[in-house]
């Protein structure tokens, strides 16, 4: 099992909205930099003393979203002990009449996911250290820095497309900063971005 390290880290970031003394309200974020990928899950459930074989925890996804998504397709909403899931529509085209909609114009539009009070519950019951505050980014500085930000654009956009939230992490940036950043970079005379819609986010594409 990994160590604990004296806490959960996070970081304290300033907020667009302002307080009754004019200065910015502040608010909390789990540091960036720490991901694990189901592979590591798997393997960490299997020699972490919670009983499972290697292999097991990705099989029971695998099953579990193939399954679920069965129910879902048949309008179910499926309640379990990591929260509830349903599926999310839209349609393809703008429409204004009801009596218009027809079953070809509606689409999934993803799904929606309300894990309730379980998971703070579930962490809770592991913080014995509390929290850990660590040193946050200067972001003035980060987005003083064009050239670094570029960069990080270009390693991001070797997937064709970045996000708000790919930006933010890659260039340690609160999602406000990053947003602002691109958004910037599709505005001028000489565009570097376009953005439009996929899903329920935006994506930035290369001009």
């Amino acid at each position: 099992m990994p160590k604990k390290k004296g806490g959960l880290p996070f970081e304290v970031f300033p907020t667009p909205a302002k307080s009754k003394d004019g200065k910015n309200i502040m608010y909390a974020k789990v540091a960036g930099g720490r991901k694990m990928t189901m592979e590591e899950i798997d393997k960490f459930c299997s020699r972490g003393g919670y009983g499972m074989r290697e292999g097991e925890l990705s099989r029971a996804f695998s099953v579990f979203m193939s399954a679920a998504a069965e129910m879902m397709s048949m309008g179910y909403r499926i309640d379990t002990t990591i929260g509830s899931f349903a599926p999310k529509l839209a349609l393809k085209r703008e429409i204004t009449d009801a009596d218009e909609v027809r079953n070809s114009d509606v689409r999934i539009d993803g799904v929606d996911y309300n894990p309730g009070k379980k998971w703070s519950v579930a962490i809770n019951h592991w913080l014995d250290d509390g929290f850990r505050k660590v040193d946050t980014p200067d972001v003035q500085k980060i987005m003083a820095d064009q050239s670094g930000l570029e960069k990080v654009l270009a390693k991001c956009l070797k997937q064709g497309f970045v996000t708000v939230s790919q930006f933010a992490f890659h260039a340690n940036l609160t999602e406000y900063s990053a947003r602002k950043q691109l958004n910037a970079w599709t505005k001028g005379e000489n565009p570097k971005l376009m953005k439009s819609r996929m899903g329920q986010q935006h994506i930035y594409t290369e001009i």
